[in-house]
């Protein structure tokens, strides 16, 4: 019996992809900006919580409470970041596992920095197969 018959050696097959390749980088290019930002605050958040509780620090600036204000940043940064994620998680058809994986980069310290370095890679070498085989429209 050849690997083609037998549906359980079979390789998988590619999910088709729910964009073009130009949405696709705009996603992509979004979804570093917000990777990059996230993972800043979150880092700048750790600094603060660590001030905070270790050593009882709050900065605050002419009555602003830095503190306060790097860690609602920080919050809204990753409701974004949770926005770019799902839109290439709609675009390239991601598993769930895949975009819950991508995900935790904004609530675990350097792992965005981590996972947009290898989505970069991933997506763009996908792109790259897709432009070599032509339109898919």
């Amino acid at each position: 019996m050849t690997a083609s018959a037998n549906p359980q050696n079979a390789a998988p097959r590619p999910r088709p992809l729910r964009a073009t390749a130009a949405q696709i980088r705009s996603a992509l290019s979004l979804y570093k900006v917000a990777a990059i930002l996230t993972g800043t605050f979150l880092l700048l958040l750790c600094v603060e919580m660590i001030a905070k509780y270790a050593f009882e620090y709050q900065l605050i600036v002419n009555g602003f409470n830095v503190s306060l204000a790097v860690l609602i940043v920080h919050g809204w940064l990753y409701v974004f970041y949770l926005f770019t994620d799902f839109n290439l998680f709609t675009k390239l058809r991601w598993p769930l596992s895949r975009f819950l994986l991508v995900a935790l980069g904004g609530v675990v310290p350097f792992l965005s920095f981590i996972m947009e370095t290898k989505v970069h890679r991933e997506v763009e070498a996908q792109l790259d197969t897709l432009e070599a085989t032509g339109p898919r429209y």
